[in-house]
């Protein structure tokens, strides 16, 4: 497989090594179902694009290693990680995250050794699904969301997002708490492309808000499993110290038992579904009261649908999530 070599020692180490080490950067977005309208036209299906379709990869999948073009691979990205009921710029905007995300595995030697180039699990690559599993879950309005799928990845074909000329880590997530973090709010080193910016997630997104209940053992056990030097003795409400969020809303850091832990430490722990929370004490048990879903960085997968019943093109959503990039088309050739 074909690498990109044109990158100093010091600047692969920054801009792919590095990020790399941080806990898997994603989360898949909630499954709508929700079918077209009955009298929705049939969608046409665009012709496959040419770069996309010059090169192969080796992806890792349940039954073992498949040999697949970047465009068939993309579909199968494109039909796991957003709704396919979704707008058709939305979709367009997914593709080209997905595109560039797995350029830039590539190029940082990516998890497999020798034996794949990205696999189909989300906790280390991205998901992906094929034609016929995701045919099943979509039923009579297959055909149409297949198209959508497909042409998504056509009507971006090969195209790249970069900042100083290399594929970025394009992270995303299913939605923000009206604006989402920056890669250093939420991993352990900042990057540029990676800040903090509005998002308007709309109205309708699933479990937006959530909530996790938890006894006072319960809460005990999982926090000492990690930090047994936490002080968890006396009345509940006195568990809990300072706090501190940022601008966005995130919980930067708050102090349990004595010890200070990100809320990115405590959405883990408590498997919540973002590091955007309140906690109060209420007959007794913690309550955790949670807006969005995902680690917050990147793509708002929601936002960027609202963004595109805007009105927005892919572009105009690519450009707002990721700051000072550009995109432009990414050729095998430079992979050489």
């Amino acid at each position: 497989m074909k690498r990109y070599l044109g990158v100093s020692a010091l600047l692969f180490c920054l801009l792919f090594l590095l990020p790399l080490a941080m806990a898997a950067p994603r989360v898949l977005a909630q499954r709508q179902t929700e079918p077209p309208e009955e009298d929705e036209p049939k969608i046409e299906l665009l012709p496959p694009g040419e770069i996309d379709g010059s090169y192969t990869l080796r992806v890792l999948l349940d039954g073992g290693v498949q040999t697949m073009t970047m465009g068939e691979y993309l579909q199968g990205v494109v039909r796991a990680e957003m709704p396919a009921s979704f707008e058709q710029q939305a979709l367009c905007a997914q593709a080209v995250a997905a595109r560039t995300y797995t350029l830039y595995k590539m190029a940082s030697g990516g998890n497999h050794g020798g034996e794949a180039d990205v696999c189909g699990d989300h906790t280390c690559c991205q998901a992906y699904l094929d034609r016929e599993t995701a045919a099943a879950n979509w039923g009579a309005h297959a055909e149409n969301y297949e198209a959508k799928v497909e042409n998504a990845v056509s009507l971006t074909d090969g195209q790249t997002i970069l900042y100083g000329g290399v594929p970025v880590l394009a992270v995303f997530h299913s939605s923000s708490a009206g604006w989402t973090k920056s890669a250093g709010e939420v991993w352990t080193s900042d990057l540029p492309y990676l800040q903090s910016v509005s998002s308007p997630e709309g109205e309708g997104v699933p479990n937006y808000y959530s909530r996790a209940e938890f006894t006072p053992e319960e809460f005990r056990t999982r926090l000492l499993a990690s930090h047994p030097e936490a002080d968890l003795s006396g009345p509940v409400s006195g568990w809990f110290g300072e706090r501190q969020v940022s601008e966005d809303g995130n919980v930067d850091f708050v102090t349990v038992g004595g010890v200070q832990l990100r809320g990115t430490q405590i959405r883990s722990l408590f498997s919540l579904r973002s590091a955007t929370f309140e906690i109060e004490v209420q007959d007794g048990n913690i309550v955790f009261f949670v807006t969005g879903y995902g680690h917050g960085v990147g793509m708002s997968q929601y936002g960027a649908q609202q963004m595109a019943l805007d009105g927005s093109g892919w572009r105009d959503i690519i450009t707002h999530y990721y700051t000072g990039v550009t995109v432009a088309a990414y050729t095998p050739e430079e992979l050489s």
